[in-house]
């Protein structure tokens, strides 16, 4: 426990809601652990445990808790863009509510990004890069950023959503879920193309409104939204065309999260409603000063473990590789005993990774003053588009111009990095220097 963690600890307002953060980082590291079992590693490759064994997909409805993350960060954004606005009376405050909300989530992304692109780099000219371990490492550590990229068009549309929040309440949220819905019936009914995309926005800026809902106190009958959210997704899944899975599939026609779709919404709905059920005992418990020093302890590691979670578990697999240890058959009876074991190997390594790189996610000492809104804006979406892109791309091509479609455009992983880092720059310079602390 870091003296910091319990500092912050002991001086935790009397009225802050816990249970947000304990979601937080609950929500991550049930992602983490669900990395690593999906990981299913061999002598001839990397699959996916979930599409071996088609049954366990079912595992997707509770496991696959994203929605959660971005529902908690709807109620994290609207305390903090609040707090601000009231700080900075009739001053412009979105240059600076997007500077001081980037600051711990970027800075220990670029970090991950430019020290795997240096490795990339080394690997690729020494002509290791191509296949086996090596190349499935370099395609697949950067997958995850797409969550970062979506976070990021959350902070971005935080205000304007935050003032449809204020003066129609639900009636946000029941705009953004048709919305979801009409792109589903014009991309599977029409067959539109490229319609899906929009998706991307509507379905997870949906989950992001019920955050604003929480932080109102308006989400009153939670078993209510629970229960509509699971019947609506089962309803999708045995009617539609939609996949029983809530994570990606490889190979799949249909994904429920690549793009997003209305299944995937439901699911969220659901999610929400669950974990809004279990806030009461939740906050008894999250009272006992031992047990809240933790949750402090794990909110100011999340990012960074979330970031190099992957890297550690490929290194677990290098090992065995390196030292004979054979690799079993994928979902076999020597797999699964080995599975204890990998976590216990890839959760000691990731502790090692965030020792080394959790200086990049402390939190900034001031937010910079209200600045040029315009700069900020066009700085987020370069972010958000360079983050995107490389999870799309990896890193696998950078010396070959490899390229992936991000919405209707190539994007190669040289020019997300520079959009991502360059999109860093602008937001950085969008405000002055004076001062103002947000709260959240």
């Amino acid at each position: 426990m870091t003296a910091s963690a319990r500092d912050t600890a002991a001086a935790t307002p009397a009225g802050r809601d816990r249970y947000v953060d304990l979601l937080r980082v609950a929500s991550l590291a049930t992602v983490i652990a669900g990395h690593w079992l999906m990981a299913a590693v061999s002598g001839d490759g990397m699959g996916n445990l979930l599409a071996l064994v088609p049954p366990l997909q079912v595992l997707t409805w509770g496991l696959q808790v994203m929605p959660v993350f971005f529902f908690v960060g709807g109620f994290s954004h609207a305390l903090s863009y609040r707090s601000l606005a009231r700080r900075a009376g009739t001053g412009p405050v979105y240059a600076a509510f997007l500077r001081a909300r980037l600051q711990r989530l970027l800075r220990p992304t670029l970090v991950f990004v430019l020290v795997w692109t240096a490795a990339a780099l080394a690997v690729q000219l020494a002509g290791h890069g191509a296949g086996g371990l090596a190349g499935a490492a370099l395609r697949l550590v950067t997958q995850p950023l797409w969550f970062i990229g979506i976070y990021l068009a959350m902070v971005a549309f935080t205000p304007p959503l935050l003032k449809l929040h204020e003066r129609w309440g639900w009636g946000a949220f029941a705009g953004l879920l048709a919305a979801a819905a009409l792109v589903d019936v014009l991309r599977f009914a029409l067959g539109i193309p490229y319609v899906e995309f929009l998706n991307f926005a509507f379905v997870w800026l949906a989950v992001h409104q019920l955050g604003f809902l929480r932080a109102d106190g308006r989400i009153r009958v939670p078993a209510a939204l629970a229960a509509t959210g699971l019947a609506a997704a089962a309803a999708l899944v045995a009617c539609g065309p939609y996949p029983l899975s809530m994570v990606g599939m490889p190979g799949e026609k249909v994904s429920n999260m690549a793009p997003p779709t209305l299944a995937l919404l439901a699911h969220g709905m659901w999610l929400v409603g669950a974990v809004q059920l279990l806030a009461r005992p939740a906050a008894a418990w999250l009272a006992r000063p031992r047990v809240w020093r933790g949750v402090v302890a794990a909110n100011g590691i999340a990012m960074t473990a979330f970031l190099w979670h992957l890297t550690a578990m490929l290194a677990v697999y290098a090992a065995q590789l390196a030292l004979g240890i054979g690799l079993p058959v994928p979902a076999s009876a020597a797999w699964w005993a080995q599975v204890p074991v990998r976590f216990l190997a890839a959760a000691a390594l990731t502790g090692v990774l965030v020792a080394l790189f959790r200086r990049f996610e402390a939190p900034g000492g001031s937010t910079a003053a209200p600045g040029s809104g315009p700069r900020a804006a066009a700085g987020i979406t370069l972010c958000l588009l360079g983050v995107l892109g490389l999870s799309m791309t990896g890193l696998g091509g950078l010396l070959d111009g490899h390229s992936a479609t991000l919405v209707a455009l190539p994007v190669t992983a040289p020019a997300a990095i520079a959009m991502a880092l360059g999109g860093w720059v602008l937001v950085e310079r969008s405000t002055s220097s004076r001062s103002v602390r947000l709260r959240g």
